[in-house]
């Protein structure tokens, strides 16, 4: 936790409120995101059941399991779920955009949009993750096949797990985590993973403050859990015996109706905290770097929805280069995903001045048209020096680049007295004069960093069949077989 928010936690305390971490939206939020809210039974790490889902707040779809501890009731209900996720996917991507070639000549299009998840939080993302590892790999032939929708679906819950993986990634988003990443709240990280205290410290209800709002959400009553796990107390008075009055009634009975009508009774109100939060996020300004961290997503999508029917479920298990170049993507996109924050607000900037990666202040000296004459030809090199009282922690020779305009980059010549003399190097165009405006005068307020938006390049990794023999060597093509599908709980 940053100094930063600390002090905004202590602040949303004595407030009574939450505090704004962000002063822009730092997310991809779509007028019309595919929301589902999940449940599972106690004890059975993939037994659910119930799910409410749609599009809309007025287009809620409510599936019950009546029974979860039966497999048939279980798939059928796996099933519907593909239905209407698998509708979203195709009805969700829009018109196709033809690219540039690519660097060999290929074709690149890339759709016009991409399906969108919400899920209330981790638990609902593990839950995702869970049903596409217990789905993906169920046969639709044999004594115990499945609708051919249901491995469908587990490929792509599967996929849009390992995309929640990926930092500023939009396509599956867990609604306590995108709302933390905006607001402070005067209660602990354990107690922010509660929609519903969450959302009592920054929408409280009319007459309430946070706290109080807060203690309304421990009451399962008035707020039940958002889920997967359900309220003890509902298992053991509701939902036990309504599972058991349905075990004797059977299906279309008064007993699996009354059913519906007690998990759909857990299931609404955090549908309705659901599309509550999403109108605060969409309320907020979109950041300046959210519409290129969508369109990365958009290629994502495009890629795996293109491939879909060449390629096998994902292996349970990555082989060793797959499994590093996945590793290194997503440190390139989290360094990456730091930066475009830092760039996009001056909050999340605020936080690494504090930290001593960048500082801010006034430029108190200039020379904008120097020139370094040392090598065979001149370059344009102009001196800034920027007065200032953030704690810097970085040292001369250091690579930092302006908040403002990232391409005008520079290097640390001195650090003395409060200020920072700053050689510019790029950023400036091409010709012995700066472009104008380009080079701050002085009097203008400043602000660099050492972050920058790619700051390491792609490595490059051997083929497969050039793996290491330190790595097992390389694998054989994979092939999905029976084992794949077995676990301790299925």
């Amino acid at each position: 936790m940053s100094a930063l928010s600390s002090l905004a936690r202590l602040e949303a305390a004595a407030a009574g409120v939450a505090r704004p971490l962000a002063t822009v939206r730092h997310c991809h939020v779509p007028d019309a995101p595919l929301v589902l809210v999940p449940l599972r039974l106690a004890g059975e790490a993939a037994a659910p059941l119930a799910a409410m889902i749609g599009s809309a707040p007025e287009d809620a779809t409510l599936l019950v399991v009546p029974q979860p501890r039966n497999r048939d009731l279980r798939f059928a209900f796996a099933a519907d779920l593909a239905k209407l996720v698998l509708n979203h996917i195709e009805t969700s991507r829009g018109a196709v955009e033809e690219l540039p070639p690519g660097k060999e000549g290929e074709e690149r299009i890339r759709y016009e949009d991409a399906p969108q998840l919400l899920v209330p939080n981790r638990g609902g993302v593990a839950f995702l993750r869970m049903m596409g590892r217990s789905t993906r790999f169920r046969s639709t032939e044999g004594p115990y096949a499945v609708d051919p929708a249901v491995p469908v679906l587990g490929r792509w819950l599967t996929w849009f797990a390992d995309r929640y993986d990926h930092p500023g990634s939009s396509l599956l988003g867990a609604m306590t985590e995108l709302l933390r990443l905006h607001w402070a709240t005067g209660q602990s990280s354990l107690e922010d993973g509660n929609l519903a205290a969450l959302m009592g410290w920054i929408d409280p209800p009319g007459g309430l403050d946070g706290p109080a709002a807060a203690a309304r959400a421990e009451d399962p009553v008035a707020c039940p859990p958002a889920g997967p796990a359900t309220d003890p107390t509902f298992d053991n008075e509701i939902l036990a015996p309504a599972i058991a009055a349905f075990d004797r009634a059977g299906p279309g009975s008064r007993a699996e109706e009354r059913l519906r009508v007690a998990v759909a009774s857990q299931l609404t109100p955090t549908w309705d905290l659901m599309w509550r939060a999403a109108g605060l996020l969409r309320a907020l300004p979109e950041g300046a770097s959210v519409p290129k961290r969508w369109e990365r997503d958009r290629d994502a999508f495009t890629y795996y929805h293109q491939t879909f029917g060449e390629a096998y479920p994902q292996a349970r298990r990555d082989p060793p280069v797959r499994a590093a170049r996945r590793l290194h993507d997503l440190e390139r996109a989290q360094d990456a995903y730091d930066a475009q924050r830092a760039f996009d607000d001056p909050l999340v900037m605020a936080e690494h001045r504090l930290a001593g990666q960048a500082f801010g202040g006034v430029v108190t000296d200039c020379d904008p048209a120097r020139l370094d004459e040392t090598g065979k030809r001149p370059k344009l090199r102009p001196h800034l020096r920027v007065g200032t009282r953030d704690p810097l922690r970085l040292d001369a020779g250091t690579t930092v680049c302006s908040a403002a305009r990232p391409a005008l980059k520079g290097r640390i010549v001195e650090i003395a007295d409060g200020a920072v003399l700053l050689e510019l190097t790029g950023g400036m165009g091409r010709k012995l004069t700066p472009e104008p405006g380009v080079v701050p005068e002085v009097g203008d307020r400043v602000c660099f960093t050492s972050l920058t938006d790619g700051a390491f390049g792609a490595a490059k990794f051997p083929d497969r069949e050039d793996t290491p023999w330190t790595h097992g060597g390389p694998p054989g093509e994979y092939v999905p077989t029976n084992e794949d599908a077995e676990e301790e709980w299925s």
